[in-house]
């Protein structure tokens, strides 16, 4: 990532998302501003989480990966939302890779930064306890709907989730290009299974599958069947 701005442009942010309470007058002169890039690592799982990272613009996804490097996405993230907040009340190296799937903004903070000036400042305490617990409510709503929706809503959900809009300026078509194993990997089913749904939408004019990938073509559609998108932040609500 590359440090961007100053801060006329954080108090930009912070403004806009009304976090003007939640930060201790002495933590402001060490927040800083950062640019990332479609594809880029925001963390990585297993490495020290030193910072704590607000996303005030962007979309980003969350996975994970096994011993045997096989990858589990769990969830795709839109502002505002905390990255390393787990980590820095727990105390431990960062549980999950975050990865951007558009540019975009985010503010750190180093977590001695935190320690010292915000780790008994009951708004900033508040606002962490609120996104975290957020967190664990969208986690348990998206393991619901994983076992009560069918498979066609559930992909077409994912779809939803990891394309863009052709309306927002960040679209473009390699965007749009979705790994089936990912795909797999999210909505609970067999590959097989996936493959007969995918071959439904692509008669459907919804997607065009091709050399593993999927590209959406036809996103309004996806979104009708879909209802809304189970596996951003929301869902369920």
């Amino acid at each position: 990532m590359k440090e961007m701005g100053n801060l006329e442009q954080i108090e930009k942010y912070i403004r806009k998302f009304q976090l003007e309470a939640i930060f201790p007058k002495k933590l402001k002169d060490h927040l800083h501003l950062y640019a990332f890039n479609q594809g880029e690592f925001i963390c990585t799982q297993g490495q020290a989480a030193e910072y704590l990272y607000i996303l005030v613009d962007g979309k980003v996804k969350i996975y994970t990966t096994t011993a045997e490097g096989k990858t589990l996405i769990l969830s795709f993230k839109t502002p505002i939302e905390m990255v390393g907040d787990v980590e820095y009340v727990r105390n431990t190296d960062i549980l999950n890779t975050v990865e951007a799937i558009t540019d975009g903004v985010v503010i750190g903070v180093h977590k001695r930064y935190l320690k010292q000036y915000a780790n008994d400042y009951a708004p900033f305490l508040q606002f962490l306890l609120d996104i975290i617990t957020k967190k664990f409510y969208i986690k348990s709503s998206s393991m619901r709907f994983n076992l009560f929706y069918p498979v066609e809503v559930r992909l077409a959900s994912y779809l939803v989730s990891v394309s863009f809009d052709k309306e927002d300026p960040l679209y473009n078509t390699d965007g749009n290009e979705i790994n089936l194993k990912d795909t797999a990997n999210l909505i609970g089913t067999s590959y097989r299974h996936l493959n007969r749904v995918i071959q439904q939408f692509c008669q459907d004019g919804l997607i065009e599958r091709k050399k593993g990938f999927i590209m959406v073509k036809n996103r309004d559609g996806l979104l009708n069947l879909a209802g809304k998108s189970i596996y951003e932040e929301g869902a369920g609500e």
